[in-house]
């Protein structure tokens, strides 16, 4: 008798453990597929995606934007991205050209390191495409804190951008500072005494 009940509860406990296992076994060959093609589904590299063809003024001008976006939050490699290595640049003030991304980025990362809150607007863009030459030019307005103190500036920039690889780059910017315009009142103006008004009907 006790052999029997010892018998019949292993056999139930073997039975027990198959059945966990078959069970474990078939979640297993369900679940990893499933996971696999989910992993499949996020590891999809972005340059994969499928992308909107942009005609090339599009393209320009979305890179323009791009590289504001950039220099606005110190993103030095989406900068670097759409500034050529041998790029020249003529800034705002009466300073020498610069030459090259690396002697560029120097003169930026200084610039930067003084500003917070920095905002730059875009307008009247205009856009004109010589085959793989392309010039832009724009107005701007900055305003920043720099240096701990609010700043605000205006000016134009022109651009002049090649396509390298199928991908825009700016290869000259030249960048000018709109000097903003105080009216100055003239200190001790006498007074003019004006005319009366001719009344015709006094005559």
């Amino acid at each position: 008798m006790n052999n029997y009940f010892s018998t019949h509860f292993a056999g139930r406990r073997i039975h027990k453990a198959v059945s966990l296992f078959l069970g474990a076994a078939l979640f297993l060959a369900c679940a990893l597929p499933a996971a696999a093609q989910k992993k499949k589904k996020t590891d999809t590299p972005a340059d994969s995606m499928p992308t909107i063809p942009m005609s090339d003024e599009q393209q320009i001008d979305y890179m323009i934007s791009e590289m504001l976006g950039a220099w606005q939050l110190g993103d030095i490699e989406k900068l670097h991205k759409d500034y050529a290595d041998d790029v020249s640049i003529v800034n705002g003030i009466w300073a020498p050209p610069v030459f090259t991304w690396t002697n560029y980025l120097a003169v930026y990362q200084q610039q930067h390191a003084r500003m917070q809150q920095v905002r730059m607007d875009r307008t009247n863009t205009y856009i004109k495409l010589n085959g793989n030459f392309a010039w832009a030019c724009y107005q701007w307005e900055f305003s920043a804190i720099v240096d701990g103190q609010p700043s605000a500036a205006r000016g134009q920039t022109t651009l002049i951008m090649e396509k390298r690889n199928a991908h825009w780059v700016i290869v000259h910017n030249h960048t000018s500072l709109v000097p903003s315009a105080q009216p100055i009142a003239p200190a001790n103006t006498p007074q003019i005494a004006q005319p009366p008004p001719n009344n015709p009907s006094a005559r």
